[in-house]
């Protein structure tokens, strides 16, 4: 991280190979000493090497010492283990070490300086991401050559008990950000501050007469100053004269009267007025940075939402032109070619205006976009004078319940992206839809077993995320569940009179009825043996990467009756999930799975209940087949209930449990039967597949619903493009770029998983027809016999 891009060749570095990082290690300490002897090793070495000792007794040197050791333990036992209490001692122990080693080498000249810290801190379930205080506040010991002594103090506040837990209340503590220690070190060590660091030199560290610290933060604001001007000249030479808005509060007249004014104190001795005057000018540069970062926020933020509504209204009108009856209006060429003159001299002048300000060629995509898609809006203007017709005599009372009903539906979407508690609401009221709509009266049954099973889901959004507290006995509950769940299918298979089951068929659902059964142990196994410090078993290695590599392809080889293959599916995926869980998500795929047979039960109820439905049973009904597509029918108001459904269970297949944070600090325990060596495309790679798999139980149901409803793939997508594009325009006006890093990040991951949205649910799509649909023989075709 250091030596690449480094001009030059004087930076050197030394560490040890990836493998060494083992989550599954007997003793991660060992990453510290390795650290420590090879330090210790360097010196000694250069004792009798004297080209090196000339290197090491230069100016200016900085040693790096970065220890990871508790950090692994950490991830790997948790803060409160014995295991990193003993991983600190050590720490400790070495730091004291090296510390004494230096002083020897260097025979006592106080001329070293010392800093500890950390790029993060860590929750108590070992983790961390999520922006928790215990996350985010870090240690800063700085001593040695420069650094200012320790100061008692009478009284002091801070908001945290730290001070009271180390016993050190009667100590001054100086709090810093963290881009603060780059200008520190920069200042104990006699060199520029970095070009474009926005850190301030936290003064109060530093052991130096008032005429240095006065020079230093004087040097401190120029730089930072420098970044604003800089800027600011870039803003303008974008900008046309007449349309440039400078930065008020920092006019370049301001700028030459702080700094001469700050000079002046300096002169005259006043470096107390000095400093606070520089403090003032840092912190105006900085305002000052962000406003011309923001500077053209508005105007994109108009060209994005013109973009945004302009293309959710041709959708709409999309939808209402070719998969409803409601308009049947034909374009007027004249008309359509005026249109079409208009909106590209339209084009041309945004072009224009962009071009003669030089603006970057994002901004020509921003602005140039909306242009074709409101052409595409206007030019459907007959269809827009037939919708409106139609809104105008349908009941006011009912539009007006349509929309608050639509507007509440996506509220609580965007809601669970925040508040996951919010899906329980969600998921309450879906359990009372059979009562509204009287379903209940012709399928008890049915309708019982929605409403239980959504009341059941609905518990899971209230739980802690995943990954806090490691609960092995729950997955090996999850387990033994779903071996019943299978064990029943296969004895109601077996009892079946209406069709023949062929013994290949039953020979799949065994294998993975005991797969089911060898991941349920080896997740057991796994977790003892590394609770022994034991390590990582090889079979259970082989166990896992082979059930995970055979998930996708096993389905593939069972029946393509709806039944049959989604129980297949569901058998298949969960072997790789109970791997990957540590806890009740475990529980989570099969409750998510119930309630998605039962929605296609209750799909068929609805159809039935309006007199829509002639179709045979379900369990005679095959995804195989080929649909017709003169059997697509029109959109019913109905079909925009579906999507909405579909959607909001994609959602809730993601933060039933957990949200972005959980994911930003996932608990690598969850992927030690697959490896314990730290390897972060792989464990990101797992831990997405293990995200998934909920979304593909959903794809699959819904899947079924649309043979059984016989609504057409496209007509889905267009109503789930509206839902996440209004969704989508939602977050874009809650992106952050101020708070902590969480935030920030939090927000802009909302935007762009709403944003990829729509492009997810057609891969997701794909995935399901290839899994639903598609058989591969490999003995040979079986003679099917059904009544």
């Amino acid at each position: 991280m250091f030596a690449k891009g480094a001009s030059g060749d004087h930076v050197y570095t030394y560490c040890y190979t990836a493998e060494k990082e083992d989550f599954g290690a007997q003793d991660a300490t060992k990453l510290d000493t390795w650290v420590f002897d090879h330090v210790k090793n360097f010196f000694q070495a250069a004792r009798s090497n004297q080209t090196l000792f000339s290197k090491v007794n230069e100016e200016k040197v900085v040693l790096f010492l970065h220890l990871l050791g508790i950090d692994t333990n950490g991830h790997a036992h948790r803060p409160n283990s014995r295991e990193y209490k003993d991983n600190i001692r050590k720490v400790d122990e070495g730091i004291n070490d090296i510390v004494s080693m230096l002083e020897d080498f260097y025979g006592n000249d106080g001329k070293t300086a010392f800093i500890l810290t950390s790029d993060h801190g860590m929750t108590d379930w070992g983790s961390h991401g999520t922006g928790h205080p215990s996350e985010t506040l870090t240690p800063l010991i700085a001593w040695g050559a420069g650094v200012n002594y320790p100061q008692k103090v009478t009284s002091q506040f801070f908001e945290d008990d730290f001070l009271k837990e180390w016993k050190l209340e009667k100590w001054k503590r100086l709090d810093v950000n963290q881009a603060d220690i780059a200008p520190l070190m920069a200042s104990l060590i006699g060199v520029p501050f970095p070009l474009n660091s926005v850190g301030i030199l936290p003064l109060d560290y530093l052991n130096n007469s008032a005429h240095f610290k006065a020079e230093s933060i004087f040097t401190n604001a120029v730089q930072i100053l420098e970044q604003f001007k800089i800027k600011m000249t870039q803003k303008k030479e974008t900008t046309l004269s007449f349309l440039f808005t400078p930065f008020q509060l920092l006019s370049d007249t301001e700028q030459i009267n702080i700094l001469r004014k700050a000079r002046s104190y300096i002169h005259q001795e006043k470096y107390h007025e000095a400093v606070s005057l520089c403090k003032t000018l840092i912190s105006l540069a900085l305002e000052g940075l962000s406003y011309y970062h923001t500077y053209d926020r508005l105007f994109l933020g108009i060209s994005v939402v013109m973009g945004f509504v302009g293309w959710t209204s041709y959708v709409i009108l999309l939808i209402v032109k070719t998969h409803t009856g409601l308009s049947r209006s034909t374009h007027d060429k004249a008309s359509t070619v005026l249109l079409l003159y208009g909106f590209a001299a339209i084009g041309i002048l945004i072009a224009f205006f962009l071009l003669i300000q030089t603006c970057p060629w994002t901004y020509y995509i921003y602005c140039l976009l909306p242009v074709p898609v409101w052409y595409a809006v206007v030019k459907e203007f007959r269809v827009i004078q037939d919708l409106a017709s139609l809104v105008l005599v349908f009941p006011l009372g009912q539009s007006i319940g349509f929309l608050v009903a639509g507007a509440l539906g996506i509220e609580i979407l965007v809601f669970s992206f925040f508040y996951r508690s919010t899906l329980t609401f969600g998921l309450i009221a879906f359990a009372g839809w059979p009562l509204i709509t009287r379903l209940w009266t012709q399928a008890k049954v049915t309708t019982l077993s929605w409403t239980l099973l959504c009341l059941l889901l609905a518990m899971f959004p209230l739980m802690p995320v995943v990954g806090r507290e490691p609960n092995i006995s729950l997955v090996t509950v999850a387990g033994l569940v779903i071996l019943l769940i299978s064990s029943f299918s296969l004895a109601c298979l077996c009892k079946s009179k209406n069709k023949y089951v062929p013994k290949k068929d039953l020979t799949i659902l065994l294998f993975q009825m005991l797969s089911i059964a060898l991941s349920t142990y080896v997740v057991n196994s796994t977790h003892s043996s590394l609770h022994h410090k034991q390590g990582l078993p090889v079979i259970n290695q082989i166990i896992s990467w082979t059930t995970l590599a055979s998930s996708l392809f096993v389905p593939l080889l069972s029946p393509t009756f709806f039944f049959q293959r989604l129980l297949s599916i569901l058998l298949s995926l969960m072997s790789p999930y109970l791997l990957l869980s540590t806890g009740y998500e475990a529980l989570f795929p099969l409750v998510l799975s119930g309630l998605m047979f039962s929605w296609i039960y209750m799909e068929k109820e609805v159809l039935q209940h309006y007199g829509d439905s002639l179709k045979p049973k379900l369990a005679v009904l095959n995804f195989s087949y080929t649909t017709d597509i003169t059997q697509f029918r029109q959109l019913h108001l109905d079909d925009i209930r579906r999507s909405f459904f579909f959607v909001f269970f994609i959602v809730t297949a993601f933060f039933g449990t957990g949200n972005i944070a959980s994911v930003n600090s996932f608990d690598p325990a969850s992927i030690y039967c697959f490896l314990t060596v730290f390897n972060p495309f792989v464990m990101g790679g797992l831990l997405v597949w293990k995200i998934v798999i909920p979304f593909v139980l959903v794809s699959c149901a819904f899947e079924a619903v649309q043979v059984t409803t016989q609504l057409s793939s496209k007509s889905l997508f267009l109503i789930v493009l509206v839902i996440s594009d209004i969704m989508a325009l939602h977050f874009f006006f809650l992106v952050k770029d101020y708070g902590s890093w969480l935030d920030i990040g939090t927000s802009i991951s909302h935007y762009v998983l709403v944003m990829v949205f729509t492009i997810f649910i057609m891969l997701l799509s794909g995935l399901a027809q290839l899994l639903t649909t598609k058989r591969i023989e490999l003995w040979g075709r079986t003679k099917r016999h059904s009544m």
